[in-house]
């Protein structure tokens, strides 16, 4: 088969709607990482500890955790808001059936992380699945949720602001963009994701027309 008979996932649209397995597994992400997230917030309260007088950054040391489900959901499944949905969906496991102390606020924050590290996806109109993209989704999740975050509590005008800056934006990139990359990389090697848009999309045509 010739080269141009493959279309790869960059030269492909993804005009397909979502089948009844891409929102099962958008579920099952949803909560599996409200759970592991839930996690992430015992490793906050420790590594808080550890670090001592220094102890209030170490939410943004981890915070890229916390944006993982979005990338990972959206670099599968491969449409629309379907990274917002598993962000908000794994916040209701944390807030309903963990009990977080953030409470229904914490529903809001997911919300513009989810549309945070979606939009540069969205840009590319979900083609271009690189490391860079990762790179900019963990960045823009982390971003949106700072100022949300920093207003609500009182960050703005500390003398530590731009280091809180700093440290929550370069865990966004490796915690939650990067991290996700790999992630997503490793799932599809395993043959788990075999029949979702990730293998679909980058498949020869004729192999994707005999599915």
């Amino acid at each position: 088969m010739s080269d141009s008979a493959r279309i790869r996932a960059s030269d492909r649209p993804t005009r397909r709607a979502l089948q009844l397995k891409d929102i099962v597994l958008m579920v099952m992400l949803g909560v599996v990482f409200g759970f592991l997230y839930w996690v992430m917030v015992q490793a906050w309260n420790l590594l808080a500890i550890l670090m001592g007088p220094a102890g209030d950054l170490a939410q943004h040391v981890l915070f890229g955790s916390w944006l993982l489900v979005a990338p990972i959901a959206t670099a599968i499944i491969r449409r629309p808001f379907v990274g917002i949905i598993a962000e908000v969906l794994a916040a209701v496991i944390e807030v309903i059936f963990l009990g977080s102390p953030v409470g229904p606020l914490l529903l809001i924050a997911a919300a513009l992380q989810g549309i945070g590290c979606e939009l540069p996806f969205a840009l590319t109109r979900y083609r271009n699945y690189g490391w860079l993209v990762f790179a900019a989704s963990g960045l823009l999740g982390a971003t949106l949720v700072f100022f949300f975050t920093g207003f609500r509590s009182g960050w703005f005008g500390q003398d530590i602001l731009l280091l809180r800056l700093g440290l929550q934006l370069l865990s966004g990139i490796v915690l939650g963009g990067l991290l996700a990359k790999v992630i997503v990389d490793a799932l599809r090697r395993t043959g788990v994701l075999d029949g979702f848009a990730i293998v679909r999309d980058t498949l020869p045509v004729s192999a994707g027309r005999a599915r």
